[in-house]
């Protein structure tokens, strides 16, 4: 770890040393860009998301162009791609080309079997070295973002273990994101890591830099906190989000993972307090869904519920 990081870290603790956590809470809660008068006067703004989805979710047997055709006839604006993938770069882009469907960002293929965290030099280089063909291959997209978990917790690697190794991985590629003006997306996953917004915001500006952001994923928060909170703490470190629904309800009677079989507003997710934060951060960027997609039908419901979920 560098020496900027230390420094980080110690004045952060310093901080919190001297000051009571409620004195101190507005200064990270809206955004590291925002002065603290600025933060006491923010004004709900119209929010104007983009409609995505991952590319996976389109379960229709179709050539790469018609599944992008079929994306643009149902309202979407974008659609997200893994990397490295196996795809023709020449049909992707033809067929983003042709379509008028943008590619928002890509999705690290390699972060789950090869986590930064890893006690395994080898390991963690693999995910690494996939992260640069991530962000180059993003940048010839037209995208603006790689979405990377980071590290896993678990009783093989510890957390301050996974802290340090992620961290010391994401500085490896920083160049390279700076090379592209591709960001690295950080997400909020069951992971067992980063489990609250103010530790989630420190973390990303402990590398001092905008290279690097969140991808906040709505869902998955909802089983141990509240969204709208991690929106208004994150503020703009969130560069973008994952439209998903969760049931606590159905979580307790049936098991945690049980609570995703539940429809888009079917949730515990409070949508409308969702979207007002969103507003209130002056967030206006792309929402992409994360959920199970289908044929054409599945696809078109998942669109007109994206609409009204924006709406509320």
């Amino acid at each position: 770890m560098n020496a900027k990081s230390k420094l980080t870290r110690k004045s952060f603790m310093k901080v919190m040393g001297m000051s009571a956590v409620a004195p101190f809470l507005p200064n990270i809660t809206i955004g590291r860009d925002l002065s603290e008068k600025q933060q006491h006067k923010i004004i709900p703004s119209k929010s104007s998301l983009k409609k995505s989805l991952k590319f996976g979710m389109v379960k229709e047997d179709l050539s790469v162009m018609d599944k992008f055709k079929l994306l643009k006839d149902l309202g979407f604006d974008g659609v997200e791609l893994d990397s490295p993938n196996e795809l023709k770069e020449k049909e992707i882009l033809e067929a983003r080309d042709k379509t008028g469907l943008e590619i928002p960002g890509v999705v690290n293929s390699v972060h789950w079997k090869s986590p930064m965290s890893d006690a395994d030099p080898k390991v963690r280089t693999k995910c690494t070295e996939s992260m640069k063909v991530a962000l180059r291959d993003c940048k010839k997209y037209g995208g603006t973002t790689v979405l990377l978990v980071p590290a896993v917790v678990n009783e093989k690697t510890s957390y301050e273990e996974a802290y340090k190794r992620s961290q010391e991985e994401i500085r490896k590629i920083l160049p390279v994101a700076e090379e592209t003006g591709v960001k690295i997306a950080i997400e909020n996953v069951w992971n067992n890591f980063l489990l609250s917004p103010m530790e989630a915001a420190r973390y990303i500006d402990e590398f001092e830099s905008d290279m690097i952001g969140w991808y906040l994923d709505i869902g998955n928060i909802v089983r141990y906190g509240w969204p709208e909170q991690w929106m208004r703490i994150l503020g703009k470190r969130v560069l973008k989000l994952d439209i998903k629904e969760y049931s606590r309800k159905k979580a307790n009677d049936e098991g945690v993972w049980e609570g995703f079989k539940v429809e888009l507003l079917e949730g515990d997710c409070n949508w409308p307090e969702v979207m007002k934060a969103v507003k209130e951060v002056g967030y206006s960027g792309w929402g992409s869904a994360e959920i199970p997609g289908g044929d054409r039908n599945r696809l078109q419901k998942i669109s007109e519920l994206m609409d009204k979920i924006y709406k509320s």
